[in-house]
């Protein structure tokens, strides 16, 4: 079967950073954006390039006080309180940005977590897959409206190479009868966040809503702020003296180039029919089993992702 999910060979490299995307993006001035997570690392970077090319940038934040000082200076963004855990919350978020009638033209879902110890959401989920992606796909779907009022908009999910550790374990997604392992809770998470672009595409594309999901790279933010120094050593992100390697074709990226792929996703008139995809290095990834690159079939698969919606929307109610 015919599939969208092959490289169009973009131009762009490893290296490319958000800067360089978004000089190539045209008629973003006066756009609406919504990113979470925006106020720290990849976020961050986000927002600062979307700002300037004249986005209006909403940062939702669990801390509006702390986001808004990271995101100081930066114009035409506004910071609003959100928690991602917890779907009181997102329902008020949601209905106040309704509430205003704005359109919203770019939803950025950039704000995770990774590798945490065993904590569960008032309804008993497990964080990392509440967070990352139940979290998301409530705000996504209570956004709908705003999202169709744009009249092509674009949902970017922030996944990762770590959705390669393993599929989504419908049969016990919340840890409830194996094991709690924190990799596996994590590569589950971003399995669900690259199907969930899958199945947004397909419902979406009909109003002019387009998925896509994406690989920023490897990156040593504050998404690592759970992980033992040994542990950060086993990524062999730093060198002999201790210092960050950026080496862009060994996917270690810094903060400019690991946004590069999210911002490409959000702006880039080469996707303008096309969705449902998974990203990487500014393109559309290839379908790898066995390459450390590219996406596994089980994150693109559209049973799979028929399947994360319908619990989705059950688990959301």
């Amino acid at each position: 079967m015919p599939t969208a999910q092959a490289p169009i060979h973009s131009g762009y490299t490893a290296a490319t950073t958000a800067e360089a995307v978004i000089a190539s993006a045209a008629g973003l001035a006066g756009k609406v954006a919504i990113v979470t997570g925006g106020h720290s690392g990849l976020g961050l970077e986000t927002v600062r390039v979307l700002a300037g090319a004249g986005v209006q940038v909403v940062v939702p934040a669990r801390a509006p006080q702390l986001a808004a000082a990271a995101l100081a200076g930066l114009p035409g963004v506004a910071v609003a309180a959100l928690d991602l855990m917890d779907a009181a919350s997102i329902a008020a978020f949601s209905a106040d940005f309704l509430a205003a009638g704005r359109p919203l033209h770019l939803l950025i879902n950039s704000a995770g977590i990774m590798a945490s110890p065993l904590t569960r959401d008032a309804d008993g989920h497990e964080s990392q897959f509440a967070t990352n992606h139940l979290g998301h796909f409530r705000l996504t779907t209570q956004l709908w409206p705003a999202l169709q009022r744009a009249q092509g908009a674009r949902v970017v999910s922030v996944s990762s190479r770590g959705h390669q550790i393993c599929p989504v374990n419908f049969d016990d997604i919340d840890f409830m009868r194996r094991p709690y392992d924190k990799w596996q809770a994590y590569g589950q998470s971003k399995s669900a966040n690259a199907l969930f672009a899958v199945g947004l595409d397909a419902r979406g594309a009909s109003d002019g809503i387009r998925g896509y999901a994406v690989h920023p790279g490897a990156i040593l933010s504050p998404l690592a702020r759970h992980l033992t120094a040994d542990e950060i050593a086993r990524f062999g992100v730093h060198d002999a003296a201790g210092q960050l390697i950026n080496d862009p074709a060994r996917d270690l990226k810094n903060v400019a180039q690991g946004a590069a792929t999210a911002v490409w996703c959000a702006t880039s008139a080469m996707l303008d029919t096309l969705g449902g995809v998974y990203c990487e290095n500014c393109d559309i990834a290839s379908v790898e089993t066995e390459q450390r690159y590219g996406v596994r079939p089980w994150a693109i698969d559209p049973q799979q992702a028929d399947r994360l919606w319908e619990l989705s929307l059950a688990l959301a109610r």
